[in-house]
């Protein structure tokens, strides 16, 4: 077996075992004092005003001194969640954890995202820093400005959706992929105690609650193995995703019929996910691609019809600038003149 050390960056050392490279920071990385006080400088951005975010201040050294104990003691255990709903735009139900949880979710995350993230393809845009939903948009234009030869070829897309992506995650799988990077014992223990703190009200052992930024990055963890699988082993050198959402381009409207019973094959026998059966499409760019909220053709598109009644709806409802001037930006990253001349006269009209 093979075995090389590179540097890695924030200045600590990757092996590279058999290929593949492992995380080289230890369980006390994680868990130090310097960096549970780093992650609680991000964890409270946007949540200063949050009353159980100011009763944990309140007493902010202590409760990092303790945890940190419980931690090199390992005798800490995540605690339940509180759950709500919220709709956006539909209906999903969220999970909260403490704030001494989502504290350490920082701390485990500012340690792992930075290498994980290496191991992403340029392709997957979720929940990653300089992606996003709006250069993945721009990424299915280049896509098709590609397999189109400048517009002067048909472009075939097949769009797919995994029904109930965060609900059906599997522990056991994710927990055999974190143990092929990850060689500290001690975090791999941590990691299944976060992952296991939580399950779907049918399934012991599966599902990851959507309100751990910790499932951001183990969602994205667990379809790399299907990234790595598109790239290396379907070998589709046109293709994007967004958290569940993926698309594959080509000129050869066969090529995709032929992939999709692999696809849902791999992703079964694999990741046990099943494709969404009314959110699997294939279809041509000329006709109108919907990928994450616009509607892409060859040379513009425009954002999803039932967006923009949702979005004029709160227009109407809001009498705050900062809604409107949000609900700009987002609309000014497709071609939408009349679109902005309509949110001009609702707000005039409703003011």
């Amino acid at each position: 077996m093979g075995i090389s050390v590179r540097l890695c960056w924030g200045g600590g050392l990757n092996c590279r075992v058999g290929g593949k490279i492992q995380l080289s920071h230890s369980y006390e990385n994680i868990i130090s004092h310097e960096n549970l006080c780093l992650a609680w400088e991000e964890f409270i951005i946007d949540k200063k005003k949050k009353i159980d975010v100011v009763e944990f201040e309140s007493r902010l050294m202590d409760n990092i001194v303790e945890l940190h104990e419980d931690l090199v003691n390992r005798v800490y255990q995540h605690g339940g969640y509180k759950s709500f709903f919220i709709n956006d735009p539909k209906r999903r139900h969220i999970h909260k954890a403490s704030v001494r949880d989502r504290l350490l979710h920082h701390a485990v995350y500012r340690i792992l995202y930075p290498f994980f993230d290496k191991t992403f393809i340029a392709g997957s845009f979720s929940c990653r820093d300089n992606k996003g939903t709006h250069k993945a948009v721009n990424s299915f234009r280049n896509l098709v400005f590609r397999v189109s030869k400048n517009h002067n070829r048909t472009c075939w897309v097949l769009k797919c959706d995994i029904r109930k992506f965060f609900a059906s995650i599997n522990h056991e799988i994710l927990l055999t992929i974190l143990r092929s990077y990850i060689p500290d014992q001690n975090i791999l223990r941590l990691l299944q105690n976060i992952i296991n703190s939580f399950h779907t009200e049918s399934l012991s052992g599966v599902g990851l609650p959507l309100g751990n930024l910790t499932s951001q990055l183990f969602a994205n963890i667990y379809l790399n193995k299907f990234d790595q699988w598109v790239k290396h082993r379907l070998k589709s050198h046109y293709y994007a995703r967004y958290a569940d959402d993926f698309i594959f381009l080509s000129r050869d409207k066969f090529r995709l019929e032929a992939a999709m019973p692999k696809i849902q094959e791999f992703l079964q026998s694999n990741l046990k996910l099943t494709l969404h059966p009314d959110k699997v499409f294939i279809k041509t760019v000329s006709s109108g691609v919907d990928f994450l909220g616009w509607v892409n053709f060859f040379d513009h598109r425009v954002i999803r019809t039932k967006t923009k009644q949702r979005m004029l709806r709160k227009i109407r409802l809001t009498t705050k600038d900062t809604v409107v001037q949000s609900y700009l930006g987002l609309i000014s990253h497709g071609n939408s003149r009349k679109l902005k001349q309509k949110v001009a006269s609702e707000c005039w009209l409703w003011r």
